[in-house]
């Protein structure tokens, strides 16, 4: 559940809060991209890195 007030209507609630700030898509598509595709940390180590970055955020595993 998001931390922030999420608009009210139909779809995902990670939907409705891009449309809060659309013109920040391209940055996140981007920093995705380097992540997932070109970095050079194998798929485990990223994993454990994202949820320990999750822990420290207090999400839920």
């Amino acid at each position: 559940m998001a931390r922030l007030d999420v608009p009210e209507g139909n779809g995902l609630e990670a939907h409705r809060v891009w449309m809060l700030a659309p013109h920040m898509g391209a940055g996140v598509a981007a920093m995705s991209e380097a992540v997932y595709a070109k970095s050079s940390l194998a798929i485990r180590e990223r994993e454990v890195a994202r949820m320990r970055i999750a822990q420290l955020n207090q999400c839920v595993v």
